[in-house]
């Protein structure tokens, strides 16, 4: 039984040298407290936003869950947002992830995803990195931490990306390391979803609900998952464009033939009932937890 609180240092031909990381990586050296075999095992990499829509964060705890129930081990940088959601749902699901540091392998960056670092190393996974012991976060460690996260798994999902960001460029090295790329498509309005929707008109495996991405997962791996298909609830007009891009309450108005007042009122109430929350900039946008049915 491995220590989940050691250290460890991995060089090309260790025995426990994850084998998709070949020369062409530019990697020569892995850092990470867990258990190393975690490596070895069929991965799959989520990447998406650090300040994830309430869509991207809802995409990327599907994805989690599904990979985590079909047996098989999420990648993440660990980060706010969309990583720690896709990690979080790995773990809730009883799987296990590995998580990418962009600082050393001993620190918790950020401090708001501990618990993902921490679940990590205790369901068997592991977190990783390629800045040696002690290094603290620096703008360059970050982006070469994207390429380990896209040499780990032979596939990576994009939940949202927007142009130009850290995460299309983690799509960009896994396209350059012959890695497929799937992506769920967003509204053509939203800037969160214009580099997944390239990617997706550029070849991207398209996902475009559980059932794709369950069978994508199917034929890439060799893999099958219980079936746990839910039908999609029927929340009425108002949600219903809210699902198609976030919204001002005065352009919900306009969009339905209602007035404004009585969309405040019908916004108020999904509100209180965890349907709907409004954004920063006064925009309202459907809940993660309502994207996935939960409420």
């Amino acid at each position: 039984m491995a220590d989940m609180t050691a250290g460890f240092e991995l060089v090309p031909g260790d025995d426990l040298w994850p084998p998709l990381v070949g020369e062409g990586s530019g990697i020569d050296r892995i850092y990470g407290r867990g258990d190393p075999s975690v490596l070895s095992t069929p991965c799959i990499s989520v990447v998406g936003a650090r300040r994830g829509t309430p869509y991207g964060l809802a995409v990327a705890s599907l994805a989690g869950r599904v990979a985590a129930e079909a047996g098989l081990t999420v990648v993440s940088g660990g980060a706010m947002g969309v990583d720690a959601a896709a990690a979080r749902a790995a773990l809730a699901a009883g799987g296990r992830t590995v998580v990418c540091a962009g600082t050393g392998a001993d620190l918790v960056y950020p401090a708001s995803s501990r618990d993902v670092f921490e679940g990590a190393t205790a369901q068997g996974g592991a977190v990783v990195a390629l800045a040696p012991w002690g290094t603290g976060p620096s703008r360059w460690t970050f982006p070469r931490r994207n390429r380990l996260i896209a040499a780990l798994s032979p596939v990576l999902v994009v939940t949202e990306a927007g142009l130009p960001s850290g995460t299309f460029s983690t799509a960009d090295a896994a396209v350059e390391l012959g890695r497929t790329v799937y992506a769920a498509p967003g509204s053509m309005f939203s800037p969160s979803s214009r580099g997944t929707n390239l990617l997706i008109s550029q070849g991207a495996t398209m996902i475009v609900d559980e059932e794709s991405l369950e069978m994508s997962i199917s034929m890439d791996y060799g893999v099958l998952r219980s079936p746990r298909m839910r039908t999609a609830k029927d929340r009425g007009r108002l949600y219903s464009a809210l699902v198609g891009q976030a919204m001002r309450p005065d352009d919900l108005a306009a969009a339905l033939g209602k007035g404004v007042l009585e969309v405040m009122r019908l916004l108020a109430d999904y509100e209180a009932e965890g349907l709907v929350r409004r954004l920063p900039d006064g925009r309202y946008s459907p809940t993660e937890a309502a994207l996935l049915d939960e409420v």
